[in-house]
């Protein structure tokens, strides 16, 4: 999927998130169908990050799917607020505070050489075995890491030791994002 939305796309997929979260905080059902883009009912991978004064909050996503960009923002934005294991579920009296951020993933490219990783430009996806972490690639900037802390950290978010990267059997991924935030 091309990274070409525009700025009202990725509010599109703001509100999308929240009404998800806001839905189910509300035990309402479903979420209201608008007119969309068409580049937002192509297959895509998104992850949807949580804050709540500035610190995460929740942040849950899928590389790919097969459903609709709108469909993956809708499902994983219900799961950052209710599924992900680090945090307890939000609750009604904190979603006011929170802000919703949208990461709406390119296609995963598998590299050889560690050193072309681009902090602030790629997410990485480190596996080996069954253990893999991915970090998006505003997590580096938002940290002030450099490659090797970010390398690093998503070698630690996999289970892995820190230097498991530079070990050939290491497969690295990076991918692109196009990055939304809620407006303040």
């Amino acid at each position: 999927m091309s990274l070409a939305l525009t700025e009202e796309d990725g509010q599109v997929l703001i509100e999308a998130a929240r009404s998800a979260i806001a839905s189910r905080l509300s035990d309402r059902g479903g979420c209201s169908s608008v007119s969309v883009a068409p580049a937002l009912l192509m297959p895509g991978g998104a992850f949807v990050t949580l804050k709540e004064n500035g610190c995460l909050r929740g942040c849950i996503g899928r590389v790919s799917s097969s459903r609709s960009l709108l469909q993956t923002v809708r499902e994983v934005a219900v799961c950052s607020a209710f599924e992900d294991p680090r945090f307890p579920p939000v609750t009604r009296s904190e979603w006011p505070s929170i802000r919703v951020e949208v990461s709406v993933l390119s296609t995963l490219k598998r590299i050889s050489d560690p050193e072309t990783v681009c902090v602030g430009t790629h997410g990485v996806l480190i596996h080996r075995g069954s253990s893999s972490g991915l970090l998006l690639p505003q997590v580096a900037i938002e940290q002030g890491w450099d490659r090797e802390e970010f390398l690093a950290g998503a070698c630690r978010k996999a289970g892995l030791p820190p230097d498991a990267w530079k070990d050939p059997s290491t497969q690295i991924d990076v991918f692109g994002a196009a990055v939304f935030q809620q407006a303040s």
